[in-house]
């Protein structure tokens, strides 16, 4: 086996193991304010940086592309609370205008 799969692995089991030990705390602690804000914060985040490494990655290089363009024109889309899929449109749109300039 490569270190890769045992690092692979290695993550599997500690997100089984975190996943668990939600079953396994008292429901009491899991009730609690602060708990509640810290699991939305974190799940905000871990969407939003999903976001941004699948908009400006490229296997390991930092690229500038048409996904930019789409990612600022659906966040605009949103920030004006446009339904879902005018914004999914609208960030094709973006991208596809960006592409037949050359970008």
């Amino acid at each position: 086996m490569t270190e890769l799969w045992g690092w692979v692995l290695a993550a599997c089991l500690l997100a089984y193991l975190t996943k668990l030990s939600g079953y396994l705390l008292p429901e009491a602690w899991l009730d609690q304010p602060w708990v509640r804000t810290v699991s939305t914060g974190m799940t905000a985040g871990l969407l939003a940086s999903l976001v941004v490494v699948n908009t400006v990655v490229t296997g390991q290089a930092l690229v500038l592309d048409a996904r930019v363009a789409a990612l600022g024109a659906a966040a605009v889309a949103l920030w004006l609370r446009a339904p879902y899929i005018v914004v999914v449109l609208v960030g094709a749109l973006a991208a596809a205008l960006v592409r037949l300039a050359g970008g």
